[in-house]
C-alpha cells in the first residue's frame, strides 16, 4: 500500500513527488511515455524562472526526476487505465499490474490536438508530425509548415528554423496569441513566412507528404502549398481517459476546489489536467506543491 500514487511525471507530478517524498510518504509515480511529460520534448524554455539565460526542457525535467529521487520516490513506466475508489482505498490498474494507494494524484496533462483533416492520419509520420524538438531533424534542409497561434506555435516553428530550408507559419486569423517577443523573432528570420487568414483543408502526397491545401477564411479561395514536414499546434485534449465516469469534469477537464481536491476525496489533480485558465510550467509546478501539500495533510 503506497500513501500516495502519483499518473503522470511531468512538471506537476514531479513537483508533488518532490513534497510527499520530503514528507516521508511512500510515493510512487506511474508514466506511460516518457518522464517529464511535454517540457521534456522542448528545445528552450525562457519564462521559468530562475534560469536567465533559459533552459532547454529535457535538461530542467531530468533535474525534476533526480530531486524527486533523491527523496525516495519510485518512478516506474506503466500506462494508468484505471483507478477505482474503493472503501480500502484507491485501486489504479495499468497496463502491466495493479497498485493500491491510501490517495492519488491525477496529474496526466493533455495532448496534442488533432486537425481532423484528409490526409492527417495517412501522412502522420511522414511528414505530419506533432512535435518539432522530437521530429524537426527528419527534415533538414527541406520546406516545413506548423500550424497554430499560441506559444507553442512559435516555439515549434523558431526550433524549426535550425533545420528546415524555409519555415511556413499557418494561422487561421490575423492576430496571434503567442508572446509578441517570440513572434518577433521568428518574422525576423528570412527564412520565415506568414500566413494568416487560412486554414489548412486537407493534406497530400505518394510516399511522404508533398503539399497541404490551404483555404482562405475570407475569399474561400484554395492554394497549394508545398512543404515536405507539417507541425500541428493547436491546442491541447486532456488525457482524461483514466479517470471516466470516477471524477466530475469541465469539457474534460478535471474540476477541483481550492485545495486541488476532486470530486473524490482523497484524490487530487494538478497541472494540465485541472480545469483552470492558464497551463504553463510554472503554473503546474504550484498546482503539484499545492496538492502535495494539501495530500499530506489529508493523510494526517
Amino acid at each position: 500500500m503506497y500513501d500516495v500514487i502519483i499518473a503522470g511525471s511531468g512538471p506537476a507530478g514531479l513537483t508533488a513527488a518532490i513534497y510527499t517524498g520530503r514528507a516521508k510518504l511512500k510515493t510512487l509515480v506511474l508514466e506511460s511515455v516518457a518522464v517529464g511529460g511535454y517540457p521534456a520534448s522542448t528545445f528552450d524554455i525562457d519564462n521559468y524562472p530562475g534560469f536567465p539565460d533559459g533552459i532547454n526542457g529535457p535538461d530542467l525535467m531530468e533535474n525534476f526526476r533526480r530531486q524527486a529521487e533523491r527523496f525516495g520516490v519510485e518512478i516506474r513506466m506503466e500506462d494508468v487505465l484505471h483507478i477505482e475508489n474503493l472503501p480500502e482505498g484507491k485501486r489504479i490498474v495499468t497496463n502491466e499490474q495493479e497498485y493500491m494507494a491510501r490517495s492519488v494524484i491525477i496529474a496526466v496533462g493533455a495532448r496534442r490536438r488533432k486537425l481532423d483533416v484528409d490526409g492527417e492520419d495517412e501522412f502522420s509520420g511522414r511528414g505530419v508530425s506533432y512535435c518539432a524538438t522530437c521530429d524537426a531533424a527528419f527534415f533538414s534542409g527541406v520546406p516545413v509548415a506548423v500550424v497554430g497561434g499560441g506559444d507553442s506555435a512559435i516555439k515549434e516553428a523558431q526550433h524549426l528554423l535550425h533545420f528546415a530550408s524555409k519555415v511556413y507559419l499557418i494561422h487561421r486569423r490575423n492576430e496571434f496569441r503567442a508572446n509578441q517577443t517570440a513572434l518577433d523573432r521568428f518574422i525576423a528570420d528570412e527564412r520565415s513566412e506568414l500566413m494568416v487568414n487560412k486554414i489548412i483543408k486537407s493534406i497530400e502526397g505518394d510516399a511522404i507528404m508533398r503539399k497541404v491545401i490551404l483555404e482562405d477564411v475570407n475569399t474561400r479561395e484554395e492554394t497549394v502549398l508545398e512543404v515536405e514536414g507539417l507541425f500541428v499546434s493547436i491546442g491541447l485534449v486532456p488525457s482524461a481517459y483514466c479517470i471516466e465516469g470516477l471524477l466530475e469534469t469541465d469539457n474534460g477537464y478535471v474540476s477541483t476546489d481550492e485545495n486541488l481536491q476532486t470530486s473524490v476525496p482523497g484524490i487530487y489533480a494538478a497541472g494540465d489536467i485541472r480545469a483552470k485558465s492558464y497551463r504553463q510550467i510554472a503554473t503546474a509546478v504550484g498546482d503539484g506543491a499545492s496538492a502535495a501539500m494539501a495530500i499530506t495533510e489529508y493523510l494526517k
